[in-house]
């Protein structure tokens, strides 16, 4: 059992929750607690697994999983709402799986545990407040503890409501969501 796995089974939720799983050394490789960065922004204080060969030794994604990748070609004829320079450093979060960024203040984008790239809006649905982020393979709010599915289902009564979430595509250098 995982520690945020034992704190939820504890009855732990929303700010509570984000408050314990903050309290976790760099070297746990258990939990993705939540930082705030001087800047503003929100990251995960364990990084979680690493890599560039692709898989770990048990054969788990750490970096996106080229079977997703499509040709350069097939991208441009997708009407792209963003594109994003994947080799900017601005973007090297989303080089290791669990990873996330905020995009134009209004996208989170993530690399899943399967290697796919995801997005959703930044913005929850049970307040306006941009303050969504990626969290133990789900969306999940700062502000007053809303969660969500990969696929935008509400998974508690703040998240009833539901998540905008947009498609992903890539080539391996430009990632564009639309």
């Amino acid at each position: 059992m995982t520690r945020y796995e034992f704190l939820k089974s504890a009855g732990f939720t929303g700010a509570s929750l984000m408050a314990l799983l903050s309290c976790v050394k760099t070297d746990d490789s258990y939990v993705e607690a939540l930082v705030q960065n001087p800047d503003g922004t929100t990251s995960t204080g364990s990084s979680g697994a690493t890599g560039t060969t692709g898989t770990t030794g048990n054969g788990a994604v750490t970096t996106a999983d080229k079977s997703f990748f499509i040709s350069n070609e097939a991208l441009n004829k997708l009407t792209a709402k963003v594109k994003i320079d994947l080799p900017s450093a601005t973007y090297s979060k989303l080089k290791t799986v669990g990873g996330y960024v905020i995009v134009s203040n209004t996208y989170v984008v993530a690399l899943s545990k399967t290697g796919k790239f995801i997005a959703a809006k930044v913005t929850c649905s049970h307040e306006p407040k941009k303050r969504i982020v990626y969290s133990n393979e789900e969306w999940y709010c700062t502000e007053h503890g809303a969660r969500f599915s990969l696929a935008g289902k509400g998974l508690n009564s703040n998240g009833r409501k539901g998540l905008t979430i947009y498609n992903t595509a890539t080539d391996g250098n430009t990632l564009i969501i639309y």
